[in-house]
């Protein structure tokens, strides 16, 4: 990892970069795809299948028999642990479902906003080198939440043309039906455009590499919304010298592992933290399966001194990590002027794996600074609010002279007569 020691505070966006990838190519390459399977349909998907996943599909679509089979493909103790997290996610999102309130603006004027399920949604999966089945939770439970009436599931196959038992398992105890074995930029391009075996959707959930990513933003131009921009995943820790330096080690490789474009960066005011935290990540990285990954992720990962810990919190604010854990003596204080952040972690027995997997939390979450604007998916991302009005006519007297005089102002006469004609009506 690179080590900044009381850097200048005009240095910080720099130091603070994520990587950076070469996107021109990268977002014509990804064009070509999308519009070759919006013109060729399931054509063009088998073919980029088998060009990236090296396998050759004759049918995307996973069985019914395949779905009732993935129970005894995975083995009880995963079984029990997916039950539970499903338990606590589902817990913290209907907590999240709000209810109708009539609210009478004016006498004889009722308004009111109901929230109505996204008819069709679209869950990418991410797989390849870590099929993410907790991802498969994270959107399949809000989306049954909501009500959602259908739900298309995307997850790409390994070399053997196989999904991961435990997304199928997941799937089927979910009620999800449509299950496709197609991952990357053609899954995308099918699920917003539709092809003859893959329905178009009107929104697309889940997080992804650079390519998945650029493609999500993409069709979000044209025919179809996304959830969040949600790319790489990133991990920043706040931390004092109450910080225990294996435990801040663990926690930067496990997000070092998802990916080489991951990030991960401690900010501390303890200089002998940071010299302890760097000695346990050579030690903890040795015995890491996904060792060669993780390396790649902390070459673009940083290690920063700063001595003020309320200019490192201003440094951590700036940065809008994806997730932020707080391993500070007062972190509930600290916590409190965290402004821009997508899952914050409080304490040192908070990892950040409880949010990826189990404590309820959702683990789709802005990336790359966007969590400055961006919410992390949560219940309001799978439904759309309809507004109501029902104005009577001692309503439309109480606030006709004040629609009247503003369309008026406005030069819009046919908004003014359309309530004039009513109050001068005998009806």
């Amino acid at each position: 990892m690179n080590t900044y020691l009381n850097p200048p505070e005009n240095s910080w966006s720099q130091i603070l970069q994520r990587p950076v990838y070469e996107s021109e190519n990268l977002y014509e390459s990804v064009r070509e795809i999308l519009k070759d399977v919006k013109e060729n349909g399931d054509v063009a998907v088998r073919k980029y299948t088998r060009q990236f996943d090296k396998i050759d599909l004759e049918k995307f679509e996973v069985s019914t028999e395949e779905l009732a089979n993935a129970e005894n493909e995975v083995d009880e103790a995963l079984r029990k642990a997916i039950l539970d997290a499903k338990k606590n996610i589902e817990k913290f999102h209907e907590s999240q479902i709000t209810k109708t309130i009539k609210t009478e603006t004016a006498s004889g004027v009722t308004c009111w906003q109901k929230a109505l399920a996204i008819e069709k949604v679209g869950l990418y999966i991410p797989g390849g080198t870590a099929p993410l089945l907790s991802t498969a939770l994270m959107l399949g439970v809000p989306a049954k939440l909501a009500g959602c009436r259908e739900i298309v599931l995307c997850t790409p196959p390994d070399a053997e043309g196989l999904i991961s038992p435990a997304i199928l398992y997941i799937a089927e105890i979910l009620g999800i039906k449509k299950v496709h074995k197609i991952g990357g930029v053609q899954a995308i391009a099918a699920m917003a455009y539709g092809t003859e075996t893959i329905p178009a959707v009107n929104k697309i959930f889940g997080p992804g590499n650079q390519w998945v990513t650029a493609a999500k933003q993409l069709v979000g131009l044209d025919t179809v919304a996304i959830d969040i921009p949600a790319g790489p995943s990133e991990l920043a820790i706040l931390a004092d010298k109450t910080a225990i330096p294996s435990f801040v080690a663990s926690d930067l490789l496990s997000q070092a592992e998802h990916g080489e474009d991951s990030q991960v960066i401690l900010i501390s005011d303890s200089i002998d933290l940071l010299e302890e935290v760097q000695i346990e990540l050579d030690k903890q990285l040795e015995s890491l399966p996904r060792k060669e990954i993780a390396e790649k992720a902390l070459e673009n990962s940083k290690l920063i001194l700063i001595d003020k810990l309320e200019d490192a919190l201003r440094m951590m604010n700036e940065y809008a990590p994806e997730h932020l854990i707080i391993a500070c003596e007062n972190y509930t204080e600290i916590a409190e002027d965290i402004i821009n952040a997508g899952s914050v972690f409080l304490g040192n027995y908070s990892p950040e794996s409880v949010g990826d997997y189990a404590s309820g939390t959702n683990h789709t979450l802005p990336t790359n600074g966007w969590a400055h604007s961006y919410s992390g998916l949560n219940m309001d991302s799978f439904v759309k609010k309809v507004t109501f009005q029902e104005i009577t006519k001692e309503g439309l007297s109480n606030i006709g002279n004040t629609v009247m005089s503003m369309a008026e102002a406005e030069k819009l006469q046919a908004h003014s007569k359309a309530v004039k004609i009513r109050l001068n009506s005998e009806l």
